[in-house]
């Protein structure tokens, strides 16, 4: 069980990057991204067709993928979602709906339905022995200390930096921002240019550590979304450990029954839900 334990924290590593751009789109615009999986998804396919076009080191890929993220995130919130911002939630989930949709068909379309995966040279088969029985993969490892850095990045802006007190002066009061001189439409598209980095990150990695096919999207859509209420909105912190629940909590499921595994995350879910809606790890201050 011990062993069980480990291996879900490493799955919450991957998870807490499929979640923290999420949770910094709607902890700044109060908007949901349907289309987040698919993202991360497109972001795996773009690594394997580059690394087998180039045939390139699939972590220098994170140096190419990373800032072409950025500044499509940037361009795609300033000149379509920061149009259907406001008070009415529904033109943006609209919206990013319909990207979703697109997105998975041109997929299907260019690298047909078949899963693919992104070759690590032997990595993502490498084990580290912590001890008796107990070994964990190289690569997970590497996946959930970037996670913690990434974490610890972004909740260090947001208290540190001028750039992320405007993502908290933006997210309380819009308007009286505004009369002091910001410009929300541009801190808007700089936090979902943020948003898309932190996409292109995880799509990667789940390339490297697994399998990734046109459909995956609104499964981890779902994984990503299930770690931000778990672990409580407001607080990156709150959801990189929101992350690990779940990803222990599958793993737990695996444990007992290999079918029981997402089942189990679902359940744990639907139970902080129930009984702690504000998530085990609510807003804290800094």
């Amino acid at each position: 069980m011990i062993e069980t334990v480990i291996h879900g924290i490493l799955l919450g590593g991957l998870y807490s990057l499929f979640a923290l751009g999420l949770s910094l789109m709607f902890g700044v615009m109060r908007l949901t991204n349907i289309a987040h999986g698919d993202q991360i998804v497109i972001s795996g396919f773009m690594g394997i067709a580059i690394a087998a076009a180039v045939n390139i080191n699939p972590f220098l890929l994170i140096l190419l993928l990373v800032p072409c993220a950025l500044v499509s995130g940037y361009a795609f919130q300033y000149f379509v979602l920061n149009r259907t911002i406001g008070k009415d939630p529904l033109p943006s989930l609209v919206i990013t709906f319909g990207l979703s949709i697109i997105a998975q068909n041109l997929l299907q379309e260019i690298f047909s339905a078949n899963p693919r995966a992104l070759d690590t040279g032997g990595l993502n088969t490498m084990g580290l022995n912590l001890g008796g029985d107990t070994v964990v993969g190289v690569l997970p490892l590497i996946i959930l200390v970037c996670a913690i850095a990434c974490t610890f990045g972004l909740q260090w802006m947001f208290a540190h930096t001028a750039l992320g007190r405007s993502f908290r002066a933006v997210s309380d009061e819009k308007d009286i921002a505004e009369l002091m001189g910001l410009n929300s439409a541009r801190v808007y598209s700089m936090a979902t240019a943020i948003a898309f980095s932190l996409v292109a990150l995880a799509g990667l990695f789940q390339s490297m550590r697994t399998t990734v096919s046109p459909t995956d999207g609104p499964n981890l859509l779902l994984f990503a979304f299930e770690s931000v209420i778990i672990g409580g909105m407001g607080s990156f912190w709150g959801t990189f450990l929101g992350a690990m629940t779940l990803g222990v909590a599958q793993q737990v499921g695996f444990h007992f029954d290999p079918g029981w595994g997402i089942w189990f995350g679902h359940l744990v879910f639907i139970l902080i839900l129930a009984f702690r809606p504000s998530g085990l790890f609510p807003k804290t201050k800094g």
